[in-house]
């Protein structure tokens, strides 16, 4: 009996770690949207909000490393289970750093907006690239939830989209740039942005990449898109 009294505390520990971290996803997330609607409306209120929910997503990772702490040293877990703290622990990193992306994204529409510009920017590319992110995240999430590797490896590859896209708004932001030197300092402000969101698709990505590694014990980081697949397939 108190063997299985354990196992069963042990289960309730490592669902309590993987209930937080889809917490933080969810706030994450939340925290993107909140700073691609202020860089559209320019609402500084919500803008502001955004930029100081970011305590709450570090506070949620420093709760989450704590307990897959207190669990490695009380159940020294194994194979899976230890698969899963791990890929917990590298999830939560990822989602840090996405949140402070998205404080950048918030703390770089703050700055535009709160400009004495004649016209301010349309934002029409960085939209469309933003929701593609935003889409790998909440794959990426869902993925982990319900340890869906096809999910993942569509994320995976989702990447080369977001990385495509800002190679496109570099180019046309260089272009503005060359024509008219005085869009320079806007299109600074812009390419930060569009860096923000390309960094979140590489930090979805990961998190996908961490599922197939808790699924299936392999390391798929690195691989070429031929050799992804191949693992995808087996």
């Amino acid at each position: 009996m108190g063997n299985e009294h354990t196992y069963k505390q042990f289960d309730v520990e490592l669902e309590s770690a993987r209930s937080l971290v889809l917490k933080m996803g969810g706030l994450v997330e939340e925290q993107i949207g909140r700073a691609i609607d202020g860089l559209q409306t320019c609402d500084l209120d919500s803008i502001e909000e955004t930029i100081n929910a970011d305590h709450r997503v570090n506070a949620l990772e420093v709760e989450i490393d704590e307990l897959c702490s207190q669990i490695i040293a009380r159940r020294q877990p194994a194979a899976g289970d230890l698969r899963l703290i791990m890929t917990v622990v590298k999830t939560i990193t990822d989602l840090e750093r996405i949140g402070d992306e998205a404080e950048k994204i918030a703390r770089m529409a703050k700055l535009i907006c709160s400009s004495d510009r004649i016209s301010h920017p349309r934002f029409s590319e960085i939209i469309r690239v933003a929701d593609v992110a935003r889409a790998m995240l909440r794959d990426s999430l869902d993925a982990f939830a319900r340890l869906d590797t096809a999910t993942a490896w569509k994320v995976v590859r989702m990447d080369q989209v977001v990385d495509e896209q800002f190679q496109g708004i570099l180019r046309h932001l260089i272009t503005f740039m060359m024509e008219d030197p005085r869009t320079i300092s806007t299109s600074l402000e812009i390419l930060f942005v569009a860096k923000a969101i390309e960094r979140i698709g590489d930090h979805a990505k990961n998190m996908s990449e961490y599922v197939v590694y808790m699924v299936k014990g392999k390391d798929v980081r690195h691989v070429t898109i031929d050799d992804l697949d191949r693992e995808s397939q087996e």
